[in-house]
């Protein structure tokens, strides 16, 4: 007894040590360095397999096509990811329990085999399950809520077990948030055999799409194209104030045009930048606040965006490439508002730039790695010659191997390709448990009608009028994005809160990116802002403390989504003059209210001047001939009352001296 006791501690032992390593499992399967039993090696083994066969899956889709049915591939796409999800992320952090882990482990793999070789009897039971249909089908609800439980945290859970509760509890609710409601049958019917519930058009889209583009993201970083980035940044912002600063806001928008994650991101750059601003002056909170900013709007910046964007597309009926063109305005506005914080906050406390030996000169750093570049160009290319995203996102896959091999040091062999596949899909676990759960919601919304009467409520509480609703839905977005990742917090909200925007005159795609937007910024904002919550660490700082932060630096961000609402050129609507002229006079109004914000200019702002800049920025939001020239007369008198103040305050320092 003692020796079993001792033996099933031992496995529990090297359960811990596997899933806390950070090492690809598949290094360590081939290498075993750790000198683990036999068993668990051909454990970890099978897993890395079942992780790179998901891999090669989607790079087989992008170029021949799914290799099975859409019902049958969404299925085993979700099965098997469930699978994974139940090994990467046990019930306690470093341990795996045989009921709490063990049980859900096998039941996923029971449930996908039934789905897999059940196929195509399922779906031609459509509109009439058996018994085993509804077992199964009640399994897998289950176990998805409990997936992304694990891999995005209990608010989207819960809030996916609230729209499933919400198909029975319909005729016990009151006026617009009533319905008939369904039989139990007809649940598991519309959410499990058919394609409208957990295996929608957004698993499809995960399964491929997004997937790949992940993938993509793991080999470009396998590549160097990180450090490239980081020293690119360095070389044009290192020397300015603030450049440390500087760098994490360039470093992560180019980082964002690769990876399109928030926390991705703020790893990859943060880990430079965070301990460069700190050891030039900068407090723990605030160097973990501006990585945090500039990381999470990574996901807004062209040409590879959040996983959101590529549902918008499908959503919308909008090329993909075309809604990256229309968010490319914004996000360079939420990047330069940041910028021009942070560079207000080092005049304002005295810091300076980088030492210049710490600086690498921009020829020598692109004469290195200006070809790192090629994917990301080739990507654009083939998205405007009219290629599928799945097809330029597989085209850049290869050409990141090829290129890799330019210098030795980033060489991609078949190691690093498999390590590579093998983290690609141990990042997308939390996105496809997420677009799965949001399947329950999406198809919550569709059976009950929802989305039709909640639209009718919110244009019912603004009274009709645009800036109430607008405000509205900004806080329910900032809201649901607190506690779940974006492309969940879009999915719903583009359910619920989009139509309400279209019919009160708002364009589909600048309603669609408003509520992605504000999605996005729920990533900085207090209680739950995981972005900010992994630059504390990284930082050692106070996690709330940094959240604040980061709200406060990004808070300047906050009103680009109405400036484009109301001022459609900022989305590339209508002619090339208006959108210079909407994008010159937006850059003064976010740059007003930053010195609003901070309250410095050329020297401390007064409650008067901060005042005067708010109503700049106010006014640029809705561009016209009348408010700009208002704005820069404010600004004018602005600048001349703050020359003054400086003049007065240089002479009075003089007389002290001379005196």
């Amino acid at each position: 007894m003692l020796a079993r006791k001792d033996k099933h501690s031992q496995i529990l032992d090297e359960v811990e040590v596997e899933l806390m390593a950070s090492q690809s499992l598949v290094k360590r399967v081939i290498f075993n360095e750790e000198k683990m039993s036999l068993w668990f090696r051909v454990g970890r083994g099978l897993v890395a397999a079942l992780a790179i066969a998901v891999a090669l899956s989607a790079i087989y889709a992008a170029r021949l096509g799914p290799p099975f049915p859409a019902w049958q591939y969404r299925s085993l796409f979700v099965g098997v990811m469930l699978i994974l999800a139940f090994v990467f992320y046990p019930f306690r952090k470093g341990r795996f329990s045989i009921p709490m882990d063990g049980v859900p482990l096998l039941l996923s793999i029971i449930t996908t085999a039934y789905m897999f070789l059940q196929y195509p009897a399922t779906e031609f039971r459509g509109g009439n399950p058996n018994q085993w249909d509804v077992l199964f089908g009640t399994i897998v609800i289950i176990l998805v809520i409990e997936g992304c439980r694990r891999t995005n945290g209990l608010p989207m859970a819960l809030v996916a077990g609230f729209f499933v509760a919400y198909i029975f509890l319909g005729p016990y609710l009151p006026g617009l948030l009533g319905h008939r409601g369904f039989r139990y049958v007809k649940m598991i019917d519309f959410m499990f055999v058919s394609t409208q519930g957990v295996f929608s058009e957004l698993v499809n889209i995960a399964a491929t799409i997004l997937l790949l583009f992940i993938l993509f993201g793991s080999f470009l970083v396998k590549s160097g194209i990180g450090q490239f980035f980081i020293d690119l940044a360095c070389a044009l912002m290192g020397r300015l104030p603030g450049g440390p600063a500087l760098v994490a806001v360039v470093s992560s928008a180019l980082m964002g045009t690769v990876t399109g994650n928030g926390a991705a991101n703020v790893t990859i750059t943060g880990s430079f930048t965070i301990p460069l601003m700190k050891r030039v002056g900068y407090r723990k909170e605030f160097a973990g606040a501006v990585e945090a900013v500039a990381s999470q709007g990574g996901q807004i910046m062209p040409p590879i965006m959040g996983a959101s964007a590529f549902i918008m597309a499908d959503y919308t009926g909008i090329p993909y490439i075309k809604i990256a063109a229309m968010a490319l305005i914004p996000a360079i506005l939420y990047f330069f508002t940041a910028a021009v914080v942070i560079y207000l906050e080092a005049r304002k406390s005295g810091l300076h730039g980088m030492q210049a030996h710490e600086v690498p000169r921009l020829g020598e750093v692109l004469k290195k790695g200006w070809y790192k570049l090629t994917p990301l160009i080739l990507i654009v290319a083939l998205l405007v010659m009219g290629y599928s995203p799945m097809l330029a996102g597989f085209w850049a896959i290869i050409a990141c191997i090829v290129l890799s091999w330019v210098q030795k040091s980033t060489r991609i062999g078949w190691l690093a390709i498999l390590e590579s596949m093998e983290s690609g899909v141990r990042s997308a676990v939390a996105i496809a448990m997420a677009v799965a759960a949001a399947g329950l919601i999406v198809g919550s919304v569709i059976m009950t009608g929802l989305g039709i009467r909640f639209s009718r409520l919110a244009i019912e509480l603004s009274g009709g009028e645009l800036l109430p609703l607008l405000f509205f839905v900004m806080i329910a977005s900032i809201i649901l994005g607190m506690g779940m990742p974006t492309v969940s917090a879009y999915v719903i909200l583009s359910m619920l809160a989009a139509p309400a925007l279209v019919k009160l005159g708002v364009p589909m795609i600048a309603a669609h990116l408003y509520v992605f937007y504000f999605g996005i910024i729920s990533g900085i904002t207090p209680p739950v802002a995981i972005t900010a919550y992994i630059a504390a660490g990284i930082a050692g700082g106070n996690a709330t403390k940094t959240a604040w932060e980061a709200t406060r630096i990004g808070l300047a961000g906050f009103i680009v989504p109405y400036m484009f609402i109301y001022n459609n050129a900022l989305l590339l609507q209508g002619p090339t003059a208006e959108i210079i002229q909407t994008s010159i006079t937006s850059l003064v109004g976010i740059t007003c209210f930053a010195v609003a914000m901070q309250g410095w200019m050329l020297r401390t702002a007064n409650i008067v001047q901060r005042v005067m800049m708010v109503t700049v920025a106010i006014l640029m939001i809705d561009a016209g001939t009348i408010s700009d020239i208002i704005g820069a007369v404010l600004i004018i008198i602005t600048i001349l009352w703050q020359l003054l103040e400086n003049r007065k305050a240089d002479r009075v320092a003089h007389e002290r001296v001379a005196g």
